[in-house]
C-alpha cells in the first residue's frame, strides 16, 4: 500500500513508545519519507543526545530541537518521529500543528519500563531509581500527549507492523493527511 502525504505526520510520545520503529515500518508500508527529530539533532552537533545533554544541558537540547522540528515540519511531508519531550512544548506543539498532524503512540508505564530499562542512551533515566523517574515524567507528560490530535494505543503484544497499520487506520479517519494513489 502506498499513499501520498498531505502534511507531515508528527509521531509523539514516551521513549519506549515505538515511535522510531513505528515511523521506519510507516516509511516501508507507505513509501513516504521518515525523518527522526533525534538523529537530524545528533548529526547537526557531533555528539550523541546524551553527551548533549551532559555538556550542554537539556534547555540546549530543547532549543536545538525546537529548530530541527521548525525545519522538517517546512520539507516534504513526511513522518516524523519526535523526541520524547518535543511535545511538551508549547512552541513545538504550534510548529507541528500549523503543518502537520501529531499521533500519540500512547504506552503505559509497564510496557515503557520493559523497552527501555536496559538502554544507556536514555540520559534523563541516568538516576538512581529509573523506573521511578520513569512514571514520574510519564505522569508530567501525559497530559500534553493528550493533546495530541490522534491517539493510538500500544500493547506488549502488537508487532511494530500491526502498530504501524493501527497508525494508518487511525490516519485515514481524517481526510487532511493521507491520499490514497
Amino acid at each position: 500500500m502506498s499513499g501520498q502525504l498531505k502534511k507531515t505526520v508528527a509521531l509523539v510520545g514516551m521513549m519506549g513508545a515505538g515511535k522510531t520503529a513505528v515511523g521506519t515500518a510507516l516509511l516501508r508500508m507507505l513509501g513516504v519519507p521518515f525523518r527522526d527529530s533525534d538523529e537530524e539533532i545528533v548529526k547537526a552537533a557531533s555528539r550523541s543526545i546524551a553527551e548533549i545533554f551532559e555538556r550542554d544541558g537539556e534547555p540546549f537540547f530543547r532549543a536545538r530541537e525546537t529548530e530541527v522540528l521548525s525545519r522538517l515540519v517546512k520539507g516534504q511531508p513526511c513522518i516524523l518521529s519526535t523526541g520524547g519531550g518535543a511535545f511538551l512544548s508549547d512552541l513545538n506543539r504550534n510548529i507541528i500543528g500549523a503543518t502537520g498532524v501529531s499521533v500519540w503512540l500512547r504506552a503505559d508505564l509497564d510496557l515503557l519500563w520493559h523497552r527501555v530499562r536496559h538502554k544507556a542512551t536514555r540520559p534523563l533515566l541516568r538516576t538512581a531509581n529509573p523506573r521511578e523517574t520513569l512514571r514520574q515524567l510519564h505522569e508530567a507528560r501525559v497530559p500534553y500527549y493528550a493533546l495530541a490530535d490522534v491517539t493510538v494505543d500500544a500493547e506488549p503484544d502488537l508487532s511494530i507492523e500491526l502498530m504501524a497499520q493501527r497508525v494508518i487506520e487511525a490516519l485515514k479517519t481524517r481526510n487532511d493527511v493521507l491520499e490514497r494513489v
